[in-house]
């Protein structure tokens, strides 16, 4: 099947770097993380969400397994911030590029400052959005990390 590229796909074929795409069937409307590893066939520990956060006026992007939760106070940590809170849903796109369940941590319309849960650094390969509901790819942890600028760190609860 011929996929259009995404931003995400281009970013990474600028950079020479190998991704494998996998697209799924989101017809049932089922788009949340589990789901989602489920109809790629990975292990939910591999495929990641893509958190957009804020605080303030600076916004912070975080790669987390889909099956956890973000931790708001080792996110705030991780950022240098006091506090920090999640991105309203309604604001993903005016500052992302992406709408909810097709967000990436590649190609939004900032490099915004990145954290990846360290669980993803001993992985060969992670599942992320490609940029598009129904598209994920998979490539090298460190390879994304290298691309967005991104600090391994513990996220999750």
């Amino acid at each position: 099947m011929q996929v259009s590229k995404t931003n995400a796909m281009r970013i990474l074929d600028t950079k020479k770097i190998s991704y494998e795409i996998l697209s799924y069937d989101n017809e049932d409307g089922k788009i949340h993380g589990t789901a989602v590893a489920e109809k790629i066939g990975r292990e939910p520990e591999s495929v990641f969400k893509t958190l957009v956060s804020h605080s303030g006026p600076n916004l912070y992007v975080f790669v987390i397994p889909v099956a956890e939760e973000l931790d708001l106070k080792k996110a705030a940590r991780a950022a240098g911030e006091k506090k920090i809170e999640m991105l309203p849903v309604k604001d993903l796109l005016k500052w992302t590029g992406y709408i909810r369940g097709g967000c990436s941590p590649l190609g939004m319309k900032k490099l915004y400052p990145t954290f990846i849960d360290s669980s993803a650094e001993p992985l060969d390969k992670i599942a992320v959005s490609a940029g598009r509901i129904g598209l994920q790819m998979e490539l090298a942890p460190l390879l994304l990390a290298d691309t967005v600028t991104a600090k391994f760190t513990e996220l999750i609860k």
